[in-house]
Parts: C-alpha cells; sequence; structure tokens
C-alpha cells in the first residue's frame, strides 16, 4: 500500500540527489505531486485505461439515500409535490475525468443491481415515451455533489469511483478515529504513473527555485 508519506519521501529523496540545497515542504510538494497525479489520470481516462486498475478506485459501501422534491433535482417538466431519491449527504469529491466524474458504479447495496449514469432532461425524456414503462433500467445523475436516483426505493446504494484523497472516514463510525492523517493515507495513482510524476514535480519545483528576483512570490509558496 503506497502512503502519500512514501511518494512524498520518494520526490524529495530524488530532490537530495540532485540538489543538497533543495528545501521545500512536505505541503508544497503534495499539491504537486496532486496536481500531476490529477493530469496524467485524466490522460489515462480520455484513453479507457483507468478502468483496469482497481488500486485506484474507492467504494463507499453505505451510502443513505433520502426523499427530496424533484424540482430541486433539475429534473425538468416535473412537477413539484414529486419526490425522488437523493443521497442524504454531499459524497466526497469524485476526480474529475475527460468525461465527468469518475464514478465506475452506483449499485445496489448487495451489488446485484446496477445504476445507470444519466442526465436530468434525458430521464424526463424517455420516461415520457410510451415503451418506458417495461424499461426495468435503474438510473442516477450527479448534480451539487449529490446522486439523484429517479425511478429506485431502496434506503441506501453502494458507490464506486476515484476521489481525490482518502475516504476511509465516509465508511466509518466517526467515534472510532478510523480516518490516518494525511501522511499515512493512500495514494490512488497508478504505480506506473509516479516516475512521470515524480520527473514533472521536480523540474517544476527547481524551476521555481531558479526564479529571478522579482518572482518572489512563488519562491515564498515553496516554503509554506
Amino acid at each position: 500500500m503506497i502512503t502519500i508519506g512514501d511518494v512524498v519521501s520518494r520526490v524529495r529523496n530524488q530532490m537530495k540527489a540532485e540538489s543538497e540545497d533543495a528545501f521545500v515542504t512536505d505541503r508544497y510538494l503534495y499539491s504537486l505531486i496532486k496536481k500531476y497525479a490529477t493530469l496524467f489520470m485524466r490522460r489515462q481516462d480520455a484513453s479507457n485505461k483507468l478502468m483496469k486498475f482497481n488500486s485506484v478506485w474507492q467504494t463507499l459501501d453505505f451510502v443513505d439515500l433520502i426523499d427530496v422534491d424533484k424540482i430541486e433535482s433539475d429534473c425538468c417538466g416535473i412537477k413539484s409535490d414529486c419526490t425522488i431519491k437523493r443521497t442524504r449527504l454531499k459524497l466526497p469529491t469524485f476526480m474529475e475525468g475527460h468525461w465527468g466524474p469518475l464514478i465506475r458504479t452506483v449499485s445496489s447495496i448487495d451489488g446485484s443491481i446496477n445504476v445507470q449514469i444519466t442526465s436530468p432532461g434525458t430521464y424526463t425524456a424517455m420516461a415520457n415515451t410510451t415503451s418506458f414503462k417495461y424499461n426495468k433500467t435503474k438510473y442516477f445523475w450527479w448534480l451539487n455533489d449529490y446522486l439523484y436516483l429517479p425511478n429506485v426505493e431502496w434506503e441506501a446504494i453502494k458507490v464506486e469511483g476515484i476521489f481525490e484523497g482518502d475516504i476511509s472516514k465516509f465508511n466509518c463510525d466517526p467515534s472510532d478515529n478510523c480516518h490516518p492523517p494525511r501522511h499515512r493515507q493512500r495514494f490512488f495513482v497508478p504505480e506506473f504513473l509516479f516516475a512521470e510524476i515524480e520527473q514533472q514535480v521536480l523540474q517544476e519545483t527547481f524551476n521555481t527555485m531558479k526564479a529571478p528576483p522579482e518572482d518572489a512570490d512563488n519562491k515564498q509558496n515553496i516554503n509554506r
């Protein structure tokens, strides 16, 4: 299991090998690591290559659903006073891929029924056709960090996606104190991208440190 602390240490050791005078904070290094990790993962998503890397996907095992007015869900053409299922809480932030948030599966808790992604307008158009009553597919859309499910009666769902950070605290009782400090949190990036991420982080860091005096703001940032 690769942690954020492992990745930061790996980059820092490489920096020391190239320049003993180099000093930047862990926070600054991690901000650059995260920046380039996101960039390269989006590139992989555009090529449809991320699905096969199970190590980067995280699962929310039990996400509560509540009833809300369909007007809230941006469901065009549907009158108020009708309800729709929505996740009770906002979900952790998904990484944005080439086509939108990186959500691999939304399903019933036991995983036996998958829910297909759609949009409010597309769902409304389908629901208004005469053949829709024969459609057994379950649907969802993502809006303002919530998931909306217009045609399920479940109390909860399971969600698998690529998130911007470790989501372990969302899968446990807060009283259990099971969320590790940041340096011990897992780093959900395919390992084959590490070398390219390191190269870009080192290049940007050294370029910033060599910046002319009038660019002092950048130099101050790396020491914060």
